[in-house]
């Protein structure tokens, strides 16, 4: 255990011996990272929006063959047609607009719900600024998501202009779930006037069924029963609803599968350069090591204790500066109405972290079976 130790504070002083080689490393190693680190937000957030569960128990009513918001046209009275269905718990209209219904990294997206309806619609919300009462008492009012607040620079008692609809924040909230930190809470009468939709007429609804179980025998009896009316409607489990409207997005996120593949060969292959640099340039210092009876073992560890350096320094660094950049720009990706936010969890910090340390330990296992086979004599030669 000692001898490791001892190896170990070696290998950092022959790191910190070329300050400019082995920063020059870090840096690479943390520009790769900090790809990395994007694309496993934009992954991770994407499952999160569209992978079910069994605690999943909400649907969404929509217009049948309609995506973007604007086209989907509900009229409101179907709320006491579907609560009679056997399973429902809730039933909540909803109106949405939005400034671009294309995949747009700057979506902004207004929720119109009855008031009193608001608690039941979002019940893990938390005021953080301002308050509910006061969005209450104004007709215009919005209660701004924090993300979003903090994108436009939005504080209580501002006025702001989207979509052709000019609200008064009232409140900032926090919420557990993404999409509600990235959208502004308007009073549904308010929303159909403002986005001269009209009185009466939604865009979608949202209910709760009593369990998971009821998901797919309730959607089916919604359809069933508007099937022939007017405007039938299509209803889905919330996340497959996400993942059939923001198809697009899904596409151009699976895309960067590839980039944060690029980068992680990109890593390896940086640190592995290095680290067989360093192996040739200290051939005379490995063999006086050898000399003295330092075994094979002993050296391999050295190589591979400076890759594992070089590779955890550099992905706190371009992880922690990804993190950084990405909860300071507050980015959110949206297609047709649904919004994706980008924002980096522990896990997300934690993997890449671990990663560049895996993946710079595994670059040097070709360097470090150099440094231990290179023979003794012939060396000290050199």
């Amino acid at each position: 255990m000692n001898t490791a130790i001892n190896l170990f504070k070696l290998a950092w002083i022959q790191l910190t011996r070329h300050r400019v080689r082995s920063l020059l490393t870090v840096f690479g190693v943390a520009s790769g990272m900090f790809l990395f680190t994007a694309v496993e937000t934009l992954q991770r957030a994407l499952a999160k929006a569209t992978q079910a569960s069994a605690a999943d128990t909400t649907l969404v009513v929509y217009r049948e063959n309609r995506f973007c918001p604007s086209a989907s046209r509900l009229p409101e009275h179907y709320v006491d047609e579907i609560r009679r269905i056997p399973g429902v718990r809730e039933v909540i209209p909803v109106q949405i607009v939005v400034n671009n219904c294309g995949a747009s990294l700057d979506v902004i997206t207004f929720r119109g719900v009855p008031d009193d309806l608001l608690r039941k619609f979002a019940p893990e919300i938390e005021i953080i600024e301002g308050s509910e009462q006061a969005w209450r008492k104004q007709d215009d009012g919005a209660l701004l998501g924090e993300v979003f607040a903090q994108r436009r620079g939005l504080h209580p008692g501002d006025r702001f202009d989207a979509a052709g609809v000019t609200v008064a924040v009232s409140g900032i909230l926090r919420s557990p779930f993404a999409q509600d930190n990235n959208v502004a809470y308007v009073k549904l009468p308010f929303l159909q006037q403002a986005s001269r939709t009209g009185l009466g007429v939604v865009t979608q609804f949202n209910v709760r069924v009593s369990g998971s179980n009821q998901l797919e025998p309730v959607a089916t009896m919604i359809d069933e029963l508007f099937r022939s009316s007017q405007q039938p409607t299509a209803t889905r489990p919330e996340k497959a609803f996400f993942a059939e409207t923001a198809s697009e997005l899904i596409e151009l996120i699976g895309f960067t599968r590839w980039l944060g593949l690029g980068a992680v060969i990109a890593v390896g292959a940086l640190v592995a350069n290095a680290l067989l640099l360093v192996v040739r340039g200290r051939v005379k210092e490995n063999a006086v090591l050898r000399t003295l009876g330092f075994p094979g073992r002993a050296i391999g560890w050295l190589v591979l204790s400076e890759g594992g350096m070089l590779g955890f320094a550099g992905g706190v660094v371009g992880v922690g500066m990804a993190a950084a950049f990405l909860r300071w720009q507050s980015f959110t990706m949206g297609n047709e109405g649904q919004t994706l936010a980008i924002q980096p969890d522990a896990t997300v910090i934690i993997t890449g972290v671990l990663a560049a340390l895996i993946l710079g330990i595994f670059a040097s296992l070709w360097p470090a079976w150099q440094a231990m086979t290179q023979p003794i004599v012939k060396n000290l030669r050199s």
